[in-house]
């Protein structure tokens, strides 16, 4: 009969679930996180935001590697990112250093999440209106998982040097909106979605790869700092050579 074809399979495979199941995993380091900043225990809980990011970049390439796609998975994602990245790192923040601010710390928070949740949509609505990208090479604003590392820099400097906060309450909160307001803007941010590596450099990337994890394990929030400070490099010099600004980039 036509379009029988289109229906969705009655059964599937339950390894065809492990995308939404990851996804579902995010959304609890997401919101375990939030719980850690309220009982103060802040490095577990950026701990968590890290891996909610890291999951964030396995379940859609696993998605299309198992072809599981579906419309709910893709829904979960959106909804996974917002608390990941537009809810858990200022609430952590806020339980970190500016309590003591009462409203004004708490508007920078609902600043920060409003911005990331109008990306989110802008995102879903260029998605669904199937917007072709002029240059796939590049990101419109800091995406969203960038944003949330972004923001959480300054408690990585903490946990590094001083083990306290570093930044006067009111430049933290001025370093939130700012962060927020990258994300909404257009900016154009290359994409390292796009980077493709020339087989007789493959060695180079696998020693630079093993070097960083070598890195992490041991220095970690050094190492995060410096990650950090090198994409706000690459967000400089966006900033003083734009390029094409496009609507691409998974959020």
């Amino acid at each position: 009969m036509p379009g029988t074809n289109d229906k969705p399979p009655a059964e599937l495979a339950i390894f065809q679930l492990l995308p939404n199941m990851i996804t579902i995993a995010a959304i609890c380091a997401g919101l375990t996180a939030i719980r850690f900043g309220v009982h103060n225990n802040y490095a577990l809980a950026v701990q968590l935001i890290l891996a909610a990011c890291i999951f964030d970049g396995i379940d859609g390439r696993l998605a299309r590697l198992l072809n599981s796609d579906s419309k709910m998975g893709a829904e979960l994602d959106s909804l996974a990112d917002f608390l990941n990245f537009g809810v858990a790192p200022p609430l952590v923040l806020y339980f970190w250093a500016l309590q003591d601010m009462r409203s004004t710390g708490w508007l920078t928070v609902l600043v920060f999440s409003v911005c990331c949740v109008v990306r989110l949509a802008r995102f879903n609505v260029a998605a669904k209106d199937e917007v072709v990208p002029a240059d796939p090479s590049f990101f419109t604003g800091v995406p969203a998982p960038a944003g949330a590392m972004l923001v959480l820099l300054p408690m990585f400097v903490s946990f590094a040097f001083a083990n306290a906060p570093i930044l006067p309450d009111s430049l933290l909160c001025l370093y939130i909106v700012g962060i927020g307001l990258l994300m909404i803007s257009r900016i154009p941010i290359w994409s390292f979605k796009t980077t493709r590596i020339s087989r007789d450099k493959v060695k180079f990337v696998l020693v630079g790869f093993a070097f960083f994890g070598a890195a992490v394990l041991t220095y970690a929030w050094i190492t995060m700092v410096a990650l950090c400070i090198g994409y706000i490099g690459i967000v400089i010099w966006a900033l003083l050579s734009p390029g094409p600004a496009t609507p691409t980039g998974k959020t």
